[in-house]
Parts: structure tokens; sequence; C-alpha cells
């Protein structure tokens, strides 16, 4: 069976189970849900997608706007990209980086911008802290210079980081992080931050659920919307057993949006495919072999970039790039290369295998930064998207300014918040695109 593909079929399905992978593995038995909506309903605001968007948003409207939201999920509470990705909990979005901000929309933007980032590992910090337990690892962040000439870009990027935003960086020699962190021979320096970390992504998910619940929100799985119009200024959502009427609907589906499911999403982002794979436990020679100490979230310079992290298990997740289309998802070619490129940075590991192997869909947006705000030509309809790979804490950010807006509250004059998401040029060549910037960065990456 191949896997779902958002850009070609018009349903995720209805109560698909966890994909196979580590996570579902390890996490126990999920929270109970509302379960399938069965009755028609009618409420002020409906959230589609119940990861970490649609949750964060339905908890804060729930706590500080007093509005208890209905969330209708097509398959399982964090079925999507809330449930599947590596679990790295860092201050960044989009793709963009903050000296591009700085010089397209003045200083003043990049720092507001900044500032939204903050506040999105914040709020993630302080929810944690409310008793969700997902897992956290020692704090910190290695970003890997993967060839000598990348320590003079990570050097400029640590000296703005800290001019700018009195953010402090650690630069690392290749000594450092073989004598410190893991001796990776693909490491030639590093910077290190001090507030990133890694979590088990399905359980933060699932504590966001009891908290969103707790709080007054429903949240119904197994729920997809199958047909959506207006009639009377209202929205009305058809799911299989159901009907429901909102004032507003919220799109929380990000990179798992099915083809066509609202013109005001419609050919404006581009689904990509993240491979992981998790390989059996290291024992304690081999952990030795390559001074593997650190469980810091690890991730490389290169355009197309490697990601890993030792579990607290002591297995490496390992996570790159995966195939291009749904159909080939499976294909044991993309878990392989990422078990050779783990082997080529740790040479000790050379009978490592891996035992587990997924892939899910990130969001990429055209002008890659993600983007909060209503439909250009209706108020009540409202997404959330285009992260680039970076969501797992912005999308909490994301799900509190959607309540805010929902709620009738202004955001902050920022791009992320007063601008559209941008439709891509000839949409039906997105894929060709990809392909080339694949093959790009592949000799960027080697060459330049």
């Amino acid at each position: 069976m191949s896997m779902y593909d958002p850009l070609i079929q018009t349903s995720a399905g209805e109560n698909q189970p966890y994909p196979t992978s580590y996570w579902a593995d390890v996490s126990g038995t999920p929270p109970k849900n509302n379960g399938q909506l069965s009755e028609d309903l009618d409420s002020d605001v409906v959230i589609i997608g119940a990861g970490y968007t649609g949750l964060s948003c339905a908890l804060h409207l729930a706590k500080e706007h007093n509005i208890k939201a209905t969330v209708l999920e097509a398959n399982q509470t964090a079925w999507g990209c809330s449930g599947r990705n590596a679990g790295f909990i860092l201050k960044s979005t989009g793709r963009k980086p903050w000296s591009a901000m700085s010089s397209q929309w003045g200083e003043e933007v990049m720092r507001g911008i900044y500032s939204e980032v903050c506040q999105g590992v914040e709020t993630v910090n302080e929810l944690i802290n409310q008793g969700i337990d997902c897992q956290v690892q020692d704090p910190g962040y290695i970003r890997v210079a993967h060839k000598p000439s990348m320590m003079k870009s990570l050097s400029v990027q640590a000296k703005l980081l800290e001019k700018t935003f009195g953010y402090q960086v650690e630069q690392l020699t290749r000594a450092d992080i073989h004598q410190d962190y893991m001796a990776d021979e693909n490491a030639h320096g590093a910077l290190r931050f001090n507030d990133g970390y890694g979590i088990n992504p399905l359980k933060l998910a699932w504590g966001y659920q009891q908290l969103a619940q707790q709080a007054g929100a429903t949240v119904h799985c197994g729920t997809p919307v199958n047909q959506w119009f207006a009639e009377n200024n209202k929205q009305v959502l058809i799911t299989p057993k159901a009907k429901v009427t909102a004032k507003k609907v919220i799109i929380a589906t990000n990179g798992y949006t099915p083809k066509g499911f609202h013109l005001s999403v419609a050919n404006r982002t581009l689904p990509v495919l993240s491979q992981i794979i998790v390989t059996e436990p290291l024992s304690a020679e081999q952990l030795a072999a390559c001074n593997f100490i650190t469980s810091n979230v690890v991730m490389d310079t290169r355009a197309l970039k490697y990601y890993y992290r030792k579990l607290p298990d002591n297995r490496i997740l390992f996570g790159g790039r995966g195939a291009i289309t749904g159909k080939s998802a499976d294909d044991p070619y993309y878990a392989k290369r990422l078990l050779s490129v783990l082997k080529q940075s740790f040479p000790a590991l050379q009978n490592l295998q891996y035992q587990y192997a997924w892939s899910g869909w990130i969001c990429m947006s055209l002008d890659d930064i993600p983007h909060i705000n209503s439909a250009e030509d209706n108020d009540n309809v409202l997404y959330a998207m285009g992260y680039c790979g970076n969501g797992v804490s912005f999308a909490v950010q994301a799900g509190k300014r959607l309540a805010d807006k929902a709620a009738g509250k202004d955001l902050p004059n920022l791009p992320l918040f007063n601008s559209q998401l941008p439709k891509f040029p000839l949409p039906a060549l997105r894929r060709v695109g990809q392909w080339g910037y694949f093959h790009y960065g592949k000799i960027k990456d080697q060459y330049f």
C-alpha cells in the first residue's frame, strides 16, 4: 500500500491507525478522545486537524478566550507530522535565515519574528511543565559544519545572534565535538545552542490533547471533513456521520492537507517527505567506540540536511530527506541511504542495523516562512501552515495566534500574520521543481 499523498489524494482517510514508527511503539496507550462525531453539531469555532497547531489553538481558545472549540481529526491525534517528527524543540521558524529577514523587512520585523519564535519555545516549556511526560532530554542543540569551509558562515551566524539578540552561542572545534559530544567524522566544527532539546513528539501531542480537553475543548478522532460549503453566512462541514455548522473554521492540517480541500490554501504549499530511521540499541562498547556521550539534538549545514540524536534507550534516530512521491515513500532505498550516511559519520558502527523506518510530510511554503492568517476573501476561515520542517515548537505559537485571531484580537504586524501564503507558480510542476532542487542541493553540498 502506498503512503497517503496530499498532492494527489482528496482524502487522508478515516480512522487510520498510527503509522508504524518508534514513537508509536514506545509511547503506550493514547489518551481517550471524544470519539467519532455521530450527532449534528453547531459550534462557534471548529478546528480541522488534531496536531500541534490544532490542539494548541483549541487549548488557547478555551484558556484565554473562553471559547470551547470542536476539533475534528480524520484519523488519530498527531497522526500526521506531529506524531512522526524527530522531536527537536528549536528556536527556529521556516527556512529563511535571520539575516535574509533583516535585509528584506528590516531589523524591527526580524526581531518581531524572533520574539514569536522564542514565545513558541517558552509555551512548549510551560505546557510540558504542567505534567506532560514526553521524555525530555538534556538541553543542547549542536549545528554541525559538514565541511571545514562551512565553519566561516556558522561563525558569522553566531556573531549575528549574539549582537542582535544577545543570544549566547558556543563555538566548538572538531576536537571539542569529538572529545565532549560524539566522534562524528563528518563534523568539522559546530555551534552549540543551550536551549534546544529532544522530546517524544507523539507523547507531547497527547499531552496537549489532554490539556485542551481539560480546558473544555472536544477532540473527535475518526472524523474527516468530506465536504465543506458556506450557507447563510455559516460554514457547513459534512463528516461521515454528522453535519457540523460553524461560525469560524480553522484549517490546521499543514503538510497533510488533502488535494482540493479548500480554495483558501489550494496550490499554496509543497508537501515534502522527510525520512527517519531508528537503529537497534547501541551497546556500551559501540557507544564508547564513537564516544557518543551526548543526547543533544544535532543537525548539519547541508542544503539537504541530516539530523540525529541519541534516544533515552541508546538507539540513534537519524533523519534526512525521503522520496518525492507517496508511492515510493516506503522504498527501503531511502532508509538504507540514511543508515549508510550514519555509518560514514561513525565508522565504528559498521554492523549497526535499523529497526524502524518511516516518513512523513513536512510543509514547505514558497517564501520559506509560515503563514497564520484568515482566507483572502473570508474572515471566517483561518489557517496556519508552511513551517518548512521547523514546526515542533512554532506550531504551538501558531495555534495560539490562530486562537487570538479567531477571538478577534489584532496580531503583531509581521509577514507571518499580515501576508497570505503565496501561490506556487505552475503548481502542477511543484514536484519537478523539488526534484531539481534535490539535484542542485546534492551538488552544492558536495562541491560548494
